[in-house]
């Protein structure tokens, strides 16, 4: 009676090491052909990415130049604040982007 769990478990294990050789990569290589294939995929996902983000930046914008409008016409004192705030967060997605693009592509 412990002989049958025992061969079912063997049985088991086998299948599991078979299906793991059927998985496995063939051709012996060393990875270069994943490394090429995963660097194309990044590459091709870069540039709709990068036009997301300056989409993202420009509404962005949009929101802070208007903050800075009614801060302005509401005669707020810290509109220079916020207005220099919303500048320079915009010019640091441009350089962000810029870098990044020079650092992956």
């Amino acid at each position: 009676m412990t002989k049958k769990p025992f061969v079912t478990s063997l049985a088991l294990v086998v299948l599991l090491f078979s299906s793991q050789l059927l998985y496995a990569q063939t051709g012996g290589g060393n990875g270069t052909a994943g490394i090429q294939d995963a660097t194309t995929q990044v590459t091709s996902y870069f540039d709709p990415l990068t036009k997301l983000m300056y989409a993202i930046g420009a509404v962005l914008g949009l929101v802070g130049a208007i903050k800075v409008y009614g801060k302005w016409n509401s005669g707020d004192q810290d509109t220079q604040k916020t207005a220099v705030s919303w500048f320079g967060s915009m010019i640091f997605l441009v350089i962000v982007a810029t870098v990044v693009r020079s650092f992956f592509l």
